[in-house]
């Protein structure tokens, strides 16, 4: 299915053509608070897994996270795939073919494929073979609207969102629409990432998101015959980073080819190897913040979902 395909199967199911979305922006912001939650209203927590820099790994983390959170800490968790250019989760997560659509509510909505205890939403359940999505900003929000507002999530604890790289339109509509609970950034050691990084914490701070954390990804090497360690890509970056922005490091990801194959075979380590190391620095990570989460929502009011619209 192409996404011309997908925008017709869509619209034949109950929800208006994406490729109506910029004559129809004004009218969709009309709507009542109540009519832009839909599937959200049981959302407890929305989190970001992002990154400035592309190609650091970011997809992988927020899949192994979202799974440790589920399988390990036994959270009711939702992974929603944001990136519409390039989604990869299906991939990631095993998961194929159209969802299917719930027409008993007030209006349609979609219903997420799960898979490892997870709840999952991605553009790409939409496509076949390797035809680019040719859209544009609006379209895009759009889509990206679609599957947030318009999945049947059902009652989550967290809901992560892989975010595409950037700091544009995506990034933004999430920030300003949305009350995020939080984002962790991720990055591998370089400098030539860090950079990017750094203008993405800057981004969501502008949006007063607050930030989790950072992830080093590709932290190092250890080398499996004799167990020397070697930072590939540098060292101390991601601290010095965290450190001038007052949050933590989250976690240390090796640069490990298990989290790779295992990875492009849609058994993500933590679900493959639930007991070994690669796992457990996932779940660490998970838990951290889970913690912060806990955190915020004591801080905040008690009872009742987290996610309100205006």
């Amino acid at each position: 299915m192409t996404w011309r395909h997908a925008a017709k199967w869509l619209a034949g199911r109950g929800w208006r053509s994406m490729a109506t979305a910029a004559a129809g922006s004004a009218r969709q912001q009309q709507h009542s608070s109540q009519q832009k939650k839909l599937g959200l209203k049981e959302v407890q927590h929305i989190i970001a897994i992002t990154s400035a820099k592309g190609g650091v790994g970011k997809s992988t983390t927020a899949v192994n996270v979202a799974v440790a959170m589920a399988t390990r800490l036994g959270l009711r968790v939702g992974l929603l795939d944001a990136d519409i250019h390039g989604p990869s989760i299906p991939t990631l997560m095993n998961l194929r073919g159209k969802p299917e659509v719930d027409k008993h509510g007030p209006q349609a909505l979609l219903l997420p494929k799960e898979n490892y205890r997870v709840k999952t939403m991605s553009f790409g359940f939409f496509l076949e073979g390797d035809e680019p999505v040719v859209w544009r900003g609006p379209m895009v929000n759009n889509a990206f609207d679609k599957m947030l507002y318009g999945t049947a999530w059902g009652a989550l604890d967290v809901l992560v969102v892989d975010m595409p790289p950037g700091t544009g339109d995506a990034q933004i509509n999430l920030g300003q629409r949305i009350p995020l609970s939080g984002a962790a950034l991720v990055s591998t050691p370089q400098d030539v990432a860090l950079i990017d990084v750094r203008r993405g914490a800057q981004m969501f701070l502008k949006l007063r998101v607050p930030l989790l954390g950072l992830i080093e990804n590709m932290s190092y090497h250890a080398c499996a015959k004799c167990g020397h360690v070697e930072h590939i890509f540098g060292a101390g970056g991601v601290a010095r980073a965290a450190a001038d922005y007052g949050v933590e490091v989250l976690g240390q990801v090796p640069l490990h080819v298990d989290i790779q194959t295992k990875s492009d075979a849609g058994t993500p380590v933590v679900a493959s190897d639930p007991r070994g190391d690669l796992a457990g620095v996932y779940v660490d990570i998970a838990r951290r913040i889970h913690t912060q989460l806990q955190e915020r929502g004591a801080a905040g009011a008690a009872g009742g979902p987290s996610i309100t619209v205006e």
